[in-house]
């Protein structure tokens, strides 16, 4: 009886290890949170340092540093590529935003004012889901810990992640 009892549990056992491993596959095919910026993973940010050479640095710095005078309108009316250093304001965004701008530009009235005018493209065609946040994390990875962790607490009250 005891010899029984015991292979049923592990019956039991395996079964719900093979559920909880079913669900997972279920959770990545259907729609679950897409991977986040992460600048401690040091795989993801060499890659975001690779990609972000090669589609962003040419408006944006190849040291996060912005268009020359980026906080000053150009003469048709629209921004310079700003910083993405310190100095900059990216920081002052959640992911969810930074990442949409990246996918799919800066849209007037979803990530800009309405009629907003912008040179920036967006990535969502030449970009995958994951060097965009691979890119993300590079430049999270640059910022100083005070400004990472200002940017962490603006992430954690912005609607999409609640």
């Amino acid at each position: 009886m005891a010899a029984r009892r015991r292979v049923g549990l592990v019956v039991a056992a395996i079964a719900a290890a093979l559920l909880a491993v079913v669900a997972s596959i279920v959770a990545v095919f259907l729609g679950a949170p897409s991977p986040r910026a992460d600048p401690a993973n040091a795989g993801q940010v060499a890659l975001g340092k690779k990609v972000y050479a090669q589609h962003c640095a040419s408006c944006h710095g190849g040291q996060l540093e912005g268009q020359p005078g980026w906080r000053e309108k150009l003469a048709s009316g629209r921004m310079p590529a700003p910083a993405h250093d310190a100095s900059g304001h990216t920081w002052h965004h959640p992911d969810e935003v930074l990442f949409g701008i990246s996918k799919h530009g800066l849209v007037p009235g979803r990530y800009g004012p309405p009629g907003y005018q912008s040179d920036m493209p967006g990535f969502g065609g030449a970009l995958s889901d994951g060097d965009i946040w691979a890119i993300l994390a590079f430049i999270k990875a640059s910022w100083p810990e005070e400004i990472r962790k200002a940017q962490t607490d603006i992430d954690r009250r912005h609607p999409a992640r609640r």
